[in-house]
């Protein structure tokens, strides 16, 4: 267990970030705990201690639908061997596991491919936060040899941008970054031809959630006529908004935004959500595993590539 409480807390503080990193280390986290236990247990004990990791790994993040329906691969997969033994069952969660995280990865560089194809030679590109898909996508793009610049954003007050930017300029991009409160400024000063930003979930209607800013991102395209693009798998997809149900907004720890203000008074009310939501009608495309399309047609994608998601 402390193995796995590790990575939770890693998940937690953001040592671990980016959709696709938190679904990879968080499945892995539960089928290995889940394999270290004894083979000698019931069934009964066994699937207990699979629900209790399942449940920490879980909470760490509730807004990543990626590693949420990875979690639901390991149970769905497990549950339809129930009754062949807890050793079998070790089995199942390891190759459950290695086929979900093989799964993200060719996803990743199909979706990366797909996006690089988008930039034309001379663009400037804008994205936000960090998104390895889209950090990556950009250096796709520039790698094929492309004249391309980039603008990235800060991201606070974590500061994820930052990560984006130093990836984008280690690659050799000519990188610009600005505070998240000047995007609009940069996006109409400094000419942008297409903003690419990732996903940390997307709805059954088609809505997507990403961090902070990326609506303010979303209405400033559309007043400038740019056009965004959404860069994400369908593991992405969470199901539970078929039923009704709203996607969870994490709300973040206040010290996050008050630790560098020693004046900070007890009595002020400081929030921090982490994410917020973007229409489908400010998206012009999802780019995905299964190629470019409106936001709106994501249920049936997902129905046809990953019907275990659904269940």
């Amino acid at each position: 267990m402390e193995e796995l409480r590790k990575v939770a807390d890693d998940i937690i503080s953001l040592t671990i970030q980016g959709a696709t990193n938190i679904a990879i280390e968080g499945v892995k986290a539960v089928a290995e705990y889940a394999q270290r236990l004894p083979s000698t247990m019931s069934e009964e004990e066994f699937m207990k201690k699979f629900a209790d990791a399942r449940h920490i790994v879980r909470e760490t993040r509730p807004t990543e639908p990626a590693m949420q329906n990875g979690l639901t691969k390991l149970r769905y997969d497990v549950e339809h061997h129930l009754g062949s033994g807890v050793g079998d069952l070790q089995e199942v969660l390891r190759k459950s596991s290695a086929e979900y995280v093989e799964l993200l990865r060719s996803t990743k560089q199909k979706i990366i491919n797909i996006g690089a194809d988008l930039i034309q030679d001379g663009y400037t590109v804008m994205t936000h936060c960090h998104s390895s898909l889209s950090s990556q996508t950009i250096i796709k793009a520039f790698n094929d040899g492309k004249d391309i610049k980039a603008i990235s954003t800060e991201t606070r007050p974590r500061y994820q941008g930052r990560k984006t930017a130093m990836e984008l300029v280690k690659a050799g991009i000519p990188t610009t970054q600005v505070v998240d409160s000047a995007m609009r400024w940069a996006m109409r000063k400094m000419n942008v031809d297409i903003i690419i930003i990732g996903m940390d979930a997307i709805t059954s209607l088609g809505t997507v959630i990403n961090k902070i800013g990326s609506r303010l991102l979303a209405l400033a395209a559309k007043e400038s006529d740019v056009p965004l693009f959404v860069s994400g798998s369908l593991l992405k997809f969470d199901s539970d908004t078929m039923l009704g149900k709203r996607t969870v907004i994490e709300q973040r720890a206040v010290e996050e935004i008050t630790k560098d203000w020693p004046e900070y008074p007890a009595e002020l009310r400081v929030l921090n959500p982490a994410f917020e939501s973007v229409s489908r009608e400010y998206i012009d495309g999802l780019i995905c595993e299964s190629g470019i399309f409106a936001p709106e047609l994501v249920s049936k994608l997902v129905k046809e590539s990953y019907p275990f998601i659904l269940e």
